[in-house]
């Protein structure tokens, strides 16, 4: 009986191990690709001051307005001193005793003091002249004159 000579099969699935030669070329295109992004991160920002450090920056004031009449609790309540539960305390008085004719009415709402209410103007639109609206809506129409 003859002993086999044959050679044993190679895997049919393909080495997971590159060659020496594709190592070193994944290895520069990565080097490559690190230098790349450091220096297009310091153009970008660092060198030009753009970057901001966050415990640094100055704070950005915001300015907004509110009009008491139509605003609904959750923009009532980004006033200063002004939180969840006064917002809504504000929008059921409104609701139950109607629209506020001037800003010194808001002091109705239970919670709302002379402070509170100084605090919150800078942030309130005023209020529209009352008689000056009226006597806008009860004005009729003049008809037009022909010549």
């Amino acid at each position: 009986m003859l002993a086999p000579s044959h050679k044993p099969d190679r895997p049919a699935w393909p080495r997971l191990v590159l060659r020496r030669a594709d190592q070193a070329v994944a290895a520069s295109v990565i080097a490559l690709s690190l230098i790349g992004m450091a220096a297009w991160w310091t153009w970008q920002g660092q060198l030009r001051g753009r970057l901001i450090d966050i415990e640094r920056a100055e704070p950005i004031a915001v300015d907004f307005k509110i009009d008491v009449n139509h605003a609904d609790w959750p923009e009532l309540s980004l006033m200063p001193n002004i939180g969840e539960q006064l917002a809504k305390r504000i929008v059921t008085d409104r609701e139950e005793r109607g629209p506020f004719q001037d800003h010194s009415e808001l002091r109705r709402v239970r919670g709302i003091g002379p402070k509170t209410l100084e605090s919150m103007k800078p942030f309130l639109l005023p209020m529209p002249n009352v008689e000056a609206t009226a006597e806008t809506t009860t004005r009729t129409p003049q008809p037009a004159k022909v010549n």
